[in-house]
């Protein structure tokens, strides 16, 4: 008989499958097959954060910087973010839930029709063009009401982001096959989108699992009807085993290590790395809890009295386990690290601290920070 599955096997797996060997942006993007967005700066983008682990000399705004020269798209998946652009014919034509008015509509068709007649349009030109006033963004803040009808026609695949101009989407007119054509093809297109998923943030437990299906309907609104029954045939196609009272899942096609072989591998390979706080292995709440036996917060948008862990604090893992957390910040240009630990303290392991002063090192490259003193100056740990 086989021996059980361990959830010390899952997590390693886990660490193992998703910092993959540094390659090129395209290939990056490609395996991972989607990259969150987040526009808070601390010190860099979450997308910058994600990709340096998995970019071969990666410098913050390289994604940025290169976009228009890869095959890839700024659009709408589980969130907001980056993603291969053979991937949104699993996802359009979209079809909001929300029907536009006459009104609406009619200013729609007026927008398109000036960014087709231009080609690629910045937003401030639009809103000097209209200038249709200020609305209540989803914040409860106000935003320009083109700026806000800009975003909603690149959601409904009516726009594409161009590029980037000081970090302001530009835009140009697009057009989408037709899609589907019969309720197999729908079937097979929301599968794809629940795969694409799945190989991103897997093993998962059945609730994340769930939960993945469900915010599909951000993709595909179209569908969302179909997402219980979707969710039952993932759960029928996918490898799965119950390990430590909870159901896991991850893609047939791919075999999970054997405890023996990852223990080694992790014994050969020491790893310090500071994850973004959507990082495929942190983006799962539910699983890290499980994998680490705490809870991560993001807690950027929590006051300023209620924050346990910081403003932008990104998880800091050690070998396969994520011991603590480390708020980097840049002042008068030298890299400064804030470094807490579950425990209370480091690990007291010489080859902790090296890995430790490398990976604020590299940091640095990626920020492209002059290089610091020898050690981990300019860190702080406590």
């Amino acid at each position: 008989m086989p021996k059980p599955i361990t959830l010390d096997q899952l997590r390693a797996h886990a660490v193992d499958r998703t910092l993959f060997t540094p390659t090129t942006l395209r290939r990056a993007i490609e395996k991972l097959g989607f990259v969150q967005a987040d526009p808070i700066r601390a010190p860099a983008r979450a997308q910058d954060l994600t990709l340096r682990h998995r970019v071969k000399g990666y410098v913050a705004g390289d994604l940025e910087r290169r976009y228009s020269r890869l095959d890839i798209e700024e659009d709408c998946f589980i969130n907001y973010g980056f993603l291969p652009r053979e991937h949104l014919a699993l996802m359009h034509p979209r079809k909001a839930r929300k029907v536009w008015g006459a009104a609406m509509k009619r200013r729609a068709d007026e927008l398109l029709e000036f960014v087709r007649e231009r080609g690629i349009v910045h937003p401030r030109d639009v809103d000097a063009h209209f200038a249709h006033g200020t609305v209540e963004n989803d914040w409860g803040g106000s935003s320009s009401a083109t700026t806000q009808l800009l975003d909603r026609l690149h959601y409904r695949g009516h726009l594409r982001v161009a590029g980037r101009e000081n970090g302001i989407r530009v835009y140009e007119a697009r057009e989408h096959a037709p899609g589907p054509s019969d309720a197999e093809d729908e079937t097979a297109c929301l599968d794809a989108l629940v795969d694409l998923g799945v190989r991103k943030y897997s093993p998962m437990p059945a609730a994340s699992l769930s939960h993945l299906v469900h915010i599909l309907r951000y993709a595909a609104p179209q569908w969302a009807d179909q997402r219980k029954a979707a969710f039952q045939r993932a759960k029928s196609r996918l490898a799965h085993a119950p390990i430590a009272g909870q159901e896991w899942y991850w893609p047939a096609d791919e075999r999970l290590p054997t405890a023996r072989a990852l223990a080694t591998r992790f014994e050969r390979r020491d790893l310090v790395r500071l994850l973004a706080p959507f990082d495929p292995l942190v983006w799962d709440r539910r699983r890290f809890e499980l994998f680490w036996g705490w809870a991560y917060r993001f807690e950027a948008y929590t006051p300023v009295p209620k924050r346990k862990l910081g403003y932008y604090a990104l998880p800091l893992l050690w070998r396969d386990h994520v011991i603590g957390w480390a708020n980097v910040s840049v002042r008068a240009g030298a890299l400064h690290a804030d470094v807490g630990y579950v425990s209370g303290s480091p690990p007291d392991d010489p080859a902790f601290r090296r890995e430790l002063d490398l990976e604020l090192d590299r940091m640095r490259g990626f920020l492209a920070l002059e290089a610091g003193p020898e050690g981990a100056a300019g860190s702080q740990c406590r």
